[in-house]
């Protein structure tokens, strides 16, 4: 944190020690000769380093002193090899700034556009700087409400290259911020799965499970499970509905049919436990009012048509189901089940999931999902598009 505050600091006052070095440019001759006199440029030399680890702005203020003198043609070996150092080292520095202006466009001023404007100049010169695809990553859904597509595909690719990077064994040395590399894996995958439902829902899936299991505000977000719930409805349940029809309608009833409605069911039985996740954690919270009757409508909609047309004993799933763990993605049934469940959901699963959730995030308040892709996936089409469960399947 004290590295972080220092770096903070270094960042605005970089526009005040410039301005040394643009005056130095009006002297006179005989002043800049004066300035530049060995014995200035000694004081500066050890200044600077007397300042370069307790007092960066004062060092970087003295290198760039001693940088603006003019090279003498016969200068010593000596000499070439501070003005080197000294370059390097204010090169190192300036660098860092932007990286420090980075995240507090991205993480305290929410400036968006700007802060991928300087993200794309950061990963020009370097196209693998994981700590800069964290934080463009982490905080790529947040840009989905600015419409802009460009954006939209930078925190895509961003958050992409991040996790590959990750999941290939590369660290960041500091991850503030951020409380560490969970916290950055939840929001990475949060932005793949937001970016990718609509185009690819059942591949969101996988990220958005993925997200909801570590400890941040993601976890204790109706937006995250109603979003998933929503990816498998648009997703694997749409396209295997479809496929019941058109293998199955009008049939009479076989086994290779009684199979097929049980993958759809594994799948409703998943949506249930999204939309019952979602009701369970917007509770009487104003903030989820617009949202709330929707998912409270698809999982009245989904667990009717698991249980018999009736919703009896759906308030007392609402009421236990955050003490459940989220279940993963359900392995496709090759045989049916010896005595078929007609309890829907929330029993099975190896992942966690909870109501407790840290105060850290990329924004450090946004719990909220980006607007147009809760309210799309979860729960205001009637379930399955056309395909009306209890018509298709009955």
């Amino acid at each position: 944190m004290k590295k972080m505050i220092r770096l903070i600091t270094l960042g605005a006052t970089m526009a005040v020690l410039s301005l040394p070095i643009m005056a130095n440019s009006l002297l006179t001759g005989s002043e800049l000769q004066d300035q530049c006199s060995e014995e200035n440029k000694q004081a500066y030399y050890k200044a600077f380093l007397d300042n370069r680890k307790t007092d960066e702005p004062k060092a970087y203020d003295n290198a760039k002193k001693y940088l603006a003198c003019p090279v003498a043609a016969d200068v010593t070996e000596a000499t070439k090899n501070i003005i080197a150092y000294l370059k390097k080292w204010a090169g190192s520095y300036e660098e860092g700034s932007r990286k420090q202006k980075l995240t507090t466009l991205l993480y305290t001023e929410h400036k968006y556009p700007e802060a991928y404007a300087l993200g794309r100049e950061l990963l020009a010169a370097e196209p693998e700087n994981l700590k800069v695809l964290v934080d463009l990553g982490a905080n790529g859904y947040l840009v989905q409400t600015l419409k802009n597509p460009q954006l939209n595909t930078e925190a895509l690719n961003a958050a992409r290259k991040a996790v590959a990077l990750l999941e290939s064994g590369k660290t960041i040395e500091d991850w503030q911020p951020l409380a560490g590399r969970d916290v950055a894996i939840a929001y990475l995958n949060y932005t793949i799965g937001v970016f990718t439902v609509d185009s690819d829902p059942s591949a969101a899936v996988k990220n958005l499970i993925k997200a909801a299991q570590f400890e941040t505000p993601l976890k204790a977000s109706p937006f995250t499970y109603s979003i998933i719930a929503g990816a498998y409805e648009t997703g694997a349940y749409a396209k295997q509905s479809e496929a019941y029809k058109a293998n199955f309608s009008g049939k009479d009833e076989s086994p290779e049919s009684k199979l097929a409605l049980a993958n759809i069911n594994q799948l409703i039985d998943r949506m249930i436990d999204g939309y019952a996740r979602a009701v369970a954690l917007a509770g009487a919270d104003s903030k989820f009012a617009a949202q709330k009757p929707q998912w409270t409508e698809s999982l009245t909609t989904w667990y009717k048509f698991r249980n018999n047309n009736s919703d009896k004993g759906m308030t007392d799933l609402i009421a236990g189901i955050l003490a459940k763990p989220l279940p993963p993605e359900p392995t496709p049934l090759t045989s049916l089940p010896a005595a078929p469940s007609t309890t829907p959901i929330g029993t099975t699963g190896t992942a966690t999931n909870g109501t407790t959730a840290s105060p850290t995030a990329p924004t450090g308040t946004q719990t909220a999902a980006p607007a147009g892709t809760a309210t799309k996936t979860a729960g205001n089409k009637t379930p399955g598009g056309p395909n009306k469960p209890r018509k298709n399947h009955q």
